[in-house]
């Protein structure tokens, strides 16, 4: 079988790869038909990300269906839709032992820490593997991504009323602008792209704000009254914009930190405690908050036509990285057909 392999930070190969051994016990295989491009792809083409050794194969935003169950696999069967949820943990440290799998010490992300899905098929354990009957590919490969957004959201605790600012248009922070919406919250979408701006304006965000043109903070106090924001959540990772949160964040809100900025950051830190800040990490998603997007998909299905900006072969994967790292700010979601098969 064929995948794509990032070879060196600005080289991408398509190479061939032996079809999976058949699945263990608790293991299923999964047949690869989508796998949507991530910006720590990106970042791994740039070689900018510590995190990735070379050479890796991509992809851990997943599409597939089940090929075929290893001995003791129940609530699964052949053909079924699913996708992957791509964290693998080690079960012993300290995050694993609260059960926060996803904040693990030792975590291995596929296309990263591990080899990825931008192949043909793979073989996971069945706990990675999540149904999602009914959907289409592009909407399956996108359930890892906004369970992203999703999982900040929970960490935010968002009621619904409250305004939150969302810095960052990109898929993460669509994400957390879609479960804002599903929580009945206002919701401010803040980017320096006017096209990913208008994405966030067609998903329901209820202001947008352009950050080229205009002073954010002076906006956000506008919209607020001067109070400021219930929730800020980065979603960008950059100094800049971590400073930013802490600043249009009103009194006893809640930060919370998506994206990490490359470099320390150095704050103002009497803010935290006149304003009595919380502030929250974010990392990965759960299991349950990719239950929350299927369901959310299920109930907004022109959601991937919307963030979807292009879907090519496997055979214009590379040129397809090389556009979006001249250009980043002329996508949104790029994705990977992985079968050869026109999308249902």
């Amino acid at each position: 079988m064929r995948a794509l392999q990032l070879e060196e930070p600005g080289r991408i190969s398509i190479v061939e790869r032996p079809w999976p051994a058949a699945p263990g016990a608790g293991e299923v295989l999964v047949r690869v038909r989508m796998v949507g491009y991530c910006g720590s792809d990106l970042t791994s083409f740039r070689g900018a990300n510590p995190l990735i050794s070379y050479p890796r194969v991509l992809g851990h935003e997943i599409a597939g269906t089940v090929e075929a169950l290893g001995d003791g696999v129940d609530g699964l069967a052949p053909g079924q839709a699913v996708t992957i949820l791509p964290y693998f943990n080690c079960g012993s440290c300290h995050a694993c032992r609260m059960g926060r799998l996803n904040a693990c010490r030792n975590n291995q992300t596929m296309g990263v820490q591990r080899e990825g899905a931008m192949t043909g098929a793979v073989v996971v354990p069945a706990t990675k593997v999540v149904a999602a009957e009914g959907l289409r590919l592009r909407d399956l490969a996108l359930v890892e991504p906004l369970a992203v957004g999703f999982h900040a959201v929970r960490r935010a605790d968002i009621q619904a009323d409250e305004t939150v600012v969302i810095l960052g248009s990109g898929v993460i922070g669509l994400g957390a602008l879609l479960g804002a919406r599903a929580r009945g919250a206002r919701t401010i979408a803040v980017d320096l792209s006017a096209e990913k701006l208008d994405v966030a304006r067609r998903l329901g965000a209820d202001e947008v704000v352009d950050a080229s043109r205009e002073d954010v903070a002076d906006r956000v106090r506008a919209s607020t009254g001067g109070e400021g924001s219930d929730v800020v959540i980065e979603a960008v990772g950059s100094a800049v914009t971590f400073l930013q949160a802490v600043d249009i964040a009103a009194s006893c809100a809640r930060v919370v930190y998506v994206g990490y900025a490359k470099h320390p950051v150095a704050y103002d830190t009497k803010q935290f405690l006149l304003k009595e800040l919380d502030i929250r990490g974010s990392r990965g998603s759960q299991l349950q908050d990719f239950d929350a997007v299927v369901a959310w998909l299920r109930q907004e299905p022109d959601t991937s036509q919307t963030i979807v900006s292009r879907i090519v072969p496997l055979d214009e994967a590379p040129d397809a990285m090389a556009a979006w790292d001249r250009e980043p700010g002329a996508f949104t979601k790029i994705m990977v057909r992985l079968d050869g098969e026109d999308e249902a």
